[in-house]
């Protein structure tokens, strides 16, 4: 028996009835959400701190406050996003009334990862209610303490007519695939993206994927070694490496790399202390799958920081890699854990040659005090997102999209964007009833001078009939 065809034909039906349309309707359901997360933000960094060992601070940081912000962002503006558009017309539409309309797709599926399991669940969630869809949140079941939460407490602040979570592995979201759904929002790794992508075209269903793959960070010999230190530890070993747009590993010169690995050390220290396994601020590998794969990329270059590890608590010291080669495993798959490779390059040039050959990162970044530098790796070079001199902070602006390019995804969310994603721009265009003597000019038969006025009417230059 199929588990949720029921569950699939009540959100159908609740849409079809238009209840989620009304700007009223999607509010109510943007505060419920935003009331999930005040009422229970100690259950979700408890849920957090379980799955991920992630602290109170790191868990407001990276995870509810952002979730927050966009629903303040969607509150404030919803009614704006769900105007009419009005878009310009020509002399032979001069009388009629050109839009767009933002509506929304109707049922939509959220698949979402175990590494943020909040804020990556429920900041599409938000753009997918103010769009005014009905929802179908599949949460990672490898989570599980956070899973939990999602499934059994914020149904309760949503109207379950045009909300439901879902769980189950892998088997159960197959299964879920072979429904059809009006968009599918996922993020996750590469592999399962290429099957949720084959999926979706069995029912061209459109899709919005949220990748990941190997982000390159590069390092200028002409920057401050402690600086891009302080900045890259902050960033790479938040959440112990389990982030999708951290840098993967670090292009540098022979003499900055000697400069680097002190500096590494020091910030490392400075953060995590003496013994970052008894920090609190440091984050765990979520599983024994993930633990193992991470404890053999350890074998590869030399280890020059940390390198430790205990299988028991699934913690591995913050940790840098020297001496890699490009062949290696660390070099051939995402990281996505706390360990750092540094790869040696002689110039730019080769820096940029380097991360033109592979396939575009979801996030680039490139550390320099010459403004010139930063252009150069920004021109040259394509990613979803980049970073000059930075990274991370770019995630906590609503103002800037978030996707990839390539094989690292595709679409772009948070803020206006999520809206966007989640609504069917609607070509409209309403002429009036009467005045038919004046669309004689475009009837046929057609004559030299119907042609010279229709073009002219056209504006020839920018507009065609198709």
């Amino acid at each position: 028996m199929d588990p949720f065809s029921d569950t699939l034909r009540r959100l159908r039906e609740a849409f079809g009835s238009g209840l989620t349309k009304p700007a009223e309707f999607r509010e109510a359901q943007l505060k419920g959400l935003g009331s999930f997360l005040q009422d229970h933000k100690q259950l979700l960094q408890e849920a957090l701190a379980r799955d991920l060992h992630k602290s109170a601070f790191e868990s407001d940081l990276s995870e509810i406050i952002i979730c927050q912000n966009e629903i303040s962002l969607a509150l404030k503006n919803l009614h704006t996003w769900m105007k009419d558009e009005p878009v310009p017309t020509n002399l032979l539409t001069q009388l009629d009334s050109a839009f767009i309309r933002k509506e929304p797709f109707g049922l939509v599926l959220i698949i979402s990862p175990w590494n943020y399991p909040v804020n990556l669940t429920l900041v599409p969630l938000v753009g997918a209610l103010a769009a005014g869809n009905c929802v179908v949140l599949k949460p990672s079941e490898i989570s599980q303490g956070t899973e939990r939460v999602l499934a059994e407490v914020l149904p309760q602040y949503l109207d379950q007519r045009c909300f439901a979570v879902v769980l189950g592995g892998p088997e159960e979201t197959q299964q879920l695939l072979e429904h059809k759904f009006d968009y599918i929002f996922f993020t996750g790794s590469t592999r399962v993206g290429k099957i949720i992508m084959s999926a979706a075209a069995k029912h061209l269903t459109p899709i919005t994927l949220e990748l990941g793959g190997k982000n390159p960070c590069y390092v200028d010999d002409n920057c401050d070694p402690q600086t891009v230190a302080n900045r890259v530890v902050w960033f790479r070993y938040l959440n112990a490496g389990q982030t999708c747009v951290v840098p993967d590993y670090i292009l540098c010169s022979p003499e900055m790399q000697e400069k680097l690995l002190p500096a590494l050390q020091s910030a490392i220290t400075r953060f995590y202390g003496d013994d970052p396994r008894s920090s609190t601020d440091l984050g765990r590998i979520i599983n024994e799958k993930h633990f193992q794969r991470l404890r053999g990329l350890l074998g590869c270059g030399r280890v020059a920081i940390g390198g430790q590890s205990d299988e028991t608590s699934r913690y591995i010291a913050p940790s840098v890699l020297v001496d890699v080669q490009e062949t290696e495993a660390v070099m051939q798959e995402e990281v996505f854990g706390p360990i750092l490779p540094i790869m040696s390059v002689r110039s730019l040039d080769e820096a940029i040659d380097f991360i033109s050959r592979r396939e575009k990162p979801l996030s680039l970044y490139a550390f320099s005090k010459s403004s010139q530098v930063i252009k150069q790796v920004l021109a040259r070079t394509s990613s979803g997102t980049f970073g000059g001199n930075d990274g991370f902070m770019n995630m906590t602006l609503t103002s800037l999209p978030f996707g990839g390019v390539g094989k690292s995804g595709m679409g772009r969310y948070h803020g206006k964007f999520s809206f966007d994603t989640f609504s069917n721009h609607r070509a409209c265009l309403l002429a009036p009833s009467g005045l038919e003597k004046l669309n004689n000019i475009r009837y046929p038969p057609y004559s030299n001078k119907k042609k010279q006025l229709v073009l002219w009417a056209l504006g020839f230059q920018g507009c065609t009939l198709l």
